[in-house]
């Protein structure tokens, strides 16, 4: 792509100095004008000091975009992938990786606006978002130009870029000067750390490091009680009081950060084919995982809860590896949404020093049938003497099997 071709870009900005930088550098570079977009993704920080810098750096009002996506984040992408209990490899509640597709979404929607002929992130050569976002951008506009200034330019070094920041008049934060002990991402879904001091694998995390959560040890002494209601799927209560998507996880949140809940240090396996290790943060997400598995497991039938279990790892990876907006991720969408179509109620949990306790379970459409389990008299819901055929039936051909290792020769 010659850069002479790139009239108007829009930039995923932060106003961060990585991301100002990158503004600075498609001016000077690429000599276009620079649309800057930032997203409210609940991540915890004011958002209008991103404006003015911003307007700092020469970017005009008509050319600054900061939309509030709380709602559409937890509604449309948190919630359904919640509705699959997805996991990547076991433990990552995807936090980072569900927030890209909806960044790349609203950055699309603003090119098409604005009459911008390339998009730009600040995403590194060796992760797994430059490979989310740029899978979400060619999905939704698949002529679209991708400028990925970490693949291109020269300041490959925290030094250079504090350089080019000193050499255009870039404010830099105190905190930001020198080498910074790791990097960190958030939304109202979870925090992510990674980098520096968390390279090594073997070195327990400093408590410095956690963001959202207060340590499992500093929790108090007495449980929390809460009770999550769900309709079709997905969460609508907490203690009996409707919330909207973004309300009901922030108020989760703040239950899991009294109580020291959602804290996880685990080595990844990244999309690009490297190990990296990373303490992620998901106080609200925890619960609710555990809230929706419980709902399920009296609402859902066997085949159906079995079969979504088995989709379920290649469904995380999905979304994992970028591919949000890929139609084999939407088929399987359909499948989990149909799936939740009596999964209501209500669950208890108990929240104790860093655990999650399910205590508590109960729907209209429960299909938990007393009658049926109970030790008691039941009555001829089941007739026991049923099961012995249902066994030998089973046991066919186990024993077909053995009779055939009898008949062989002893070796």
């Amino acid at each position: 792509m010659a850069r002479k071709d790139v009239k108007k870009v829009v930039l995923a900005y932060s106003g961060g100095l990585d991301t100002s930088v990158i503004l600075k550098w498609l001016q000077t570079e690429y000599e276009c004008e620079v649309v800057t977009f930032t997203a409210d993704l609940g991540q915890g920080e004011e958002l209008e000091p991103a404006r003015a810098k911003a307007k700092l750096l020469g970017i005009k009002d008509a050319n600054i975009f900061i939309d509030d996506l709380r709602e559409e984040f937890v509604r449309d992408y948190v919630f359904p992938m919640f509705r699959a209990n997805a996991l990547y490899e076991g433990v990552y509640l995807l936090g980072t990786s569900i927030a890209r597709p909806l960044i790349a979404k609203k950055q699309i929607e603003i090119a098409e606006k604005v009459g911008a002929d390339a998009v730009a992130h600040g995403a590194t050569g060796k992760g797994n978002d430059q490979v989310r976002f740029e899978l979400s951008y060619y999905a939704l506009k698949p002529d679209i130009k991708i400028i990925a200034p970490w693949r291109e330019w020269d300041l490959t070094s925290r030094t250079k870029l504090l350089a080019f920041a000193e050499d255009h008049q870039i404010p830099i934060a105190k905190d930001k000067r020198g080498e910074a002990p790791f990097s960190v991402d958030a939304n109202l879904l979870h925090s992510s750390s990674e980098g520096k001091v968390l390279e090594d694998p073997s070195v327990e995390a400093d408590e410095a490091v956690y963001q959202r959560t207060i340590s499992p040890e500093e929790a108090p002494d007495r449980a929390t009680m809460v009770e999550i209601g769900f309709a079709k799927g997905d969460a609508v209560s907490v203690d009996g009081k409707p919330l909207s998507p973004a309300g009901l996880l922030t108020a989760l949140n703040a239950l899991g950060k009294a109580n020291g809940i959602g804290r996880i240090d685990l080595v990844e396996n990244r999309f690009v084919g490297m190990k990296s290790r990373g303490v992620y943060e998901t106080p609200g997400g925890t619960i609710l995982h555990a809230a929706h598995r419980a709902i399920e497991s009296i609402t859902l039938d066997r085949g159906a809860g079995h079969l979504k279990d088995e989709l379920m790892p290649r469904y995380a990876e999905l979304i994992y590896n970028g591919f949000w907006f890929s139609p084999e991720r939407e088929m399987l969408q359909a499948a989990i949404d149909k799936s939740q179509e009596f999964v209501e109620g209500t669950v208890r949990l108990k929240l104790y020093k860093g655990n999650v306790m399910v205590v508590g379970r109960e729907s209209a459409t429960s299909l938990y049938a007393h009658d049926l389990v109970t030790f008691e008299d039941d009555r001829g819901a089941y007739d026991q003497k049923d099961a012995a055929g249902f066994i030998k039936l089973n046991a066919l051909r186990l024993r077909t099997l053995a009779s055939r290792k009898r008949k062989l020769p002893k070796k």
